[in-house]
């Protein structure tokens, strides 16, 4: 048994084999779990910083639950493209 782990679990080398074996087959990338964020628009997105204050924040948090939007980036991602007239 190697001392190698994954969260706290020993890993054989039975299984690092198994697991090299399907590596060298080869993956179906389309199947692969994609990880991170979901894309903003039609590219990588940039943060922007940007500082609100308490008022203009409880506006937006209104209005974004009117709306049915999951959260305050997808709110003023949404107001940001309908004041610059982007689809």
């Amino acid at each position: 048994m190697s001392d190698r782990k994954i969260r706290g679990q020993a890993v054989s080398e039975e299984q690092i084999q198994a697991w090299a074996d399907e590596a060298e087959a080869g993956y179906d990338v389309t199947k692969l779990r994609r990880r991170g964020r979901p894309p903003a628009g039609d590219g990588p997105g940039e943060v922007v910083p940007t500082r609100l204050d308490a008022a203009t924040l409880a506006a937006l948090d209104r209005q974004a639950k009117a709306e049915g939007l999951a959260n305050r980036s997808e709110a003023i991602r949404a107001a940001v493209r309908a004041w610059a007239h982007v689809a």
